[in-house]
């Protein structure tokens, strides 16, 4: 009992304790999470609408692409992302006679687990178009709206109620995502956590600290997500 009291005396938010650095790594682990989501979302509303309205060589491509960020593990993908990329942008500016340059560790977690994310938003989102019933896009272009006013003014809204459940799934996987960049060095939640308790030997009581920073950061997401779901679904039956 003794040695769990110490180790919380240890996070108190002094100088002398891990509380900032704890709260401190929480912070990059959101800022991550939502980079990494706004981005990976940005990526499945275009694959989204490639798959189900491109060509053939785009909706080959895009198949490609989603079955294989959902079918390699995610650790695989961010070390191979991760690595590959940076090689590739080092290649690409010593073409120019340009030095290497070392990739901001926040925006190279944000590009490989948006990349990641990309995959499983495509397929959220055009399930969610799918669900949309197809008499509200007949009644559009019975208007006379063309194909891009009646998505962004019919499919879309429509879409949301359908979206929202798998995309809250989706960012609350992104968040305990940025656990796995720790094997990179990144100064998230997980990697502070690591080195709290190896400085200190606490281990028990730092996991258990940063499993429950974890655990709010989940709920008031999903309390989050159950309004904008009702604010959504306004109007439905």
């Amino acid at each position: 009992m003794s040695s769990l009291w110490s180790g919380l005396d240890l996070q108190q938010f002094t100088t002398e304790g891990w509380g900032y650095a704890l709260l401190g790594g929480l912070w990059r682990s959101l800022f991550i999470a939502f980079g990494a989501f706004a981005l990976g979302l940005v990526i499945g509303m275009f694959g989204a609408v490639g798959k189900l309205y491109g060509g053939a060589v785009a909706r080959e491509g895009l198949e490609l692409y989603t079955t294989i960020v959902r079918s390699v593990p995610e650790l695989v993908l961010i070390l191979i992302v991760y690595f590959a990329g940076a090689d590739l942008i080092n290649a690409v500016i010593g073409l120019f006679g340009q030095d290497p340059i070392e990739i901001n560790g926040a925006l190279a977690g944000i590009w490989v687990l948006g990349f990641v994310q990309g995959a499983y938003s495509t397929e959220v989102i055009r399930g969610a178009i799918l669900a949309v019933p197809q008499g509200q896009i007949e009644a559009a272009r019975a208007y006379g709206m063309g194909s891009f006013l009646t998505l962004r003014r019919v499919t879309l809204p429509a879409m949301l109620p359908y979206a929202i459940p798998g995309l809250s799934n989706l960012w609350l996987i992104a968040m305990k995502d940025t656990a796995l960049l720790a094997v990179l060095g990144f100064g998230e939640l997980t990697q502070i956590t690591r080195q709290a308790a190896g400085a200190t030997k606490s281990y028990f009581t730092f996991f258990l600290a940063a499993g429950c920073l974890y655990l709010i950061a989940s709920l008031v997401s999903n309390f989050l997500a159950r309004r904008l779901e009702r604010r959504a679904r306004r109007g439905i039956a």
